[in-house]
């Protein structure tokens, strides 16, 4: 999985990056085949925004989570990432088992 952290208006530490990659690897524990991770965190006056674009076959999953702390917001994030990452799964697990449906030619 490539990851790529940017920051807007805030410099991204090797603490941050730490917490991100260390958050995000939860994500690939459930579901293997991420192709490509973009983490953008940025702050605006109290708020800090951590927005996450996970690139999947045939998908692209967005979450984003806002909060006061910067960590909090990126423990947000990682939890809703999670959430979709499982639901994508399950999904594709459910009609990976779905029979082809057969088209009915009418009788002349």
């Amino acid at each position: 999985m490539n990851l790529n952290i940017t920051g807007r208006h805030l410099e991204v530490t090797p603490a941050i990056r730490e917490y991100v990659v260390n958050k995000l690897a939860r994500v690939t524990r459930h579901f293997d085949n991420v192709i490509d991770t973009q983490v953008i965190l940025s702050v605006e006056r109290v708020n800090h925004t951590a927005e996450v674009t996970i690139h999947v076959p045939g998908k692209d999953i967005h979450c984003e989570a806002t909060d006061e702390n910067l960590y909090a917001a990126i423990d947000l994030l990682a939890d809703k990432a999670d959430r979709q990452i499982l639901k994508y799964k399950s999904k594709l697990q459910d009609h990976a088992n779905e029979p082809a449906k057969r088209q009915e030619i009418p009788a002349e």
